[in-house]
């Protein structure tokens, strides 16, 4: 009988390590260049979006816009040859402004997460 609470406290353990497992799947934003809610003086050339797992680039999107959310990137999105957590968008010449990156990232797993940043051009 002194068993059962300990028996029970396992399973509570399995559980919540089968969860966090699930979870760590994910591919999310690790960090970005331009980083996350900069100022940049001068326009950057391109958008690069680091995440915390390998990515499946046939599934996985990187987009640039305007404040009135027009697409200004060169849509070229591309994973780096060396580095398959690196998603890479070109830009042209931006002129001063606000631009929102936005980013779906389906992992080599298939699980997607989505989300979006901010940045600022002097």
């Amino acid at each position: 009988m002194k068993n059962i609470p300990f028996k029970r406290l396992g399973l509570v353990a399995v559980l919540f390590l089968a969860l966090q497992s699930h979870a760590w799947a994910h591919a999310f934003l690790d960090h970005a260049d331009p980083k996350v809610g900069s100022i940049v003086t001068g326009s950057p050339a391109v958008v690069k979006a680091w995440f915390t797992q390998e990515l499946e680039p046939a599934f996985s999107s990187l987009q640039v816009t305007d404040a009135q959310g027009r697409e200004v990137d060169k849509k070229d999105m591309h994973l780096d040859d060396k580095d398959k957590k690196l998603m890479i968008v070109s830009l042209p010449p931006l002129t001063a402004g606000t631009y929102t990156v936005n980013w779906q990232a389906v992992s080599v797993d298939t699980h997607r997460t989505q989300g979006h940043f901010e940045f600022t051009v002097k």
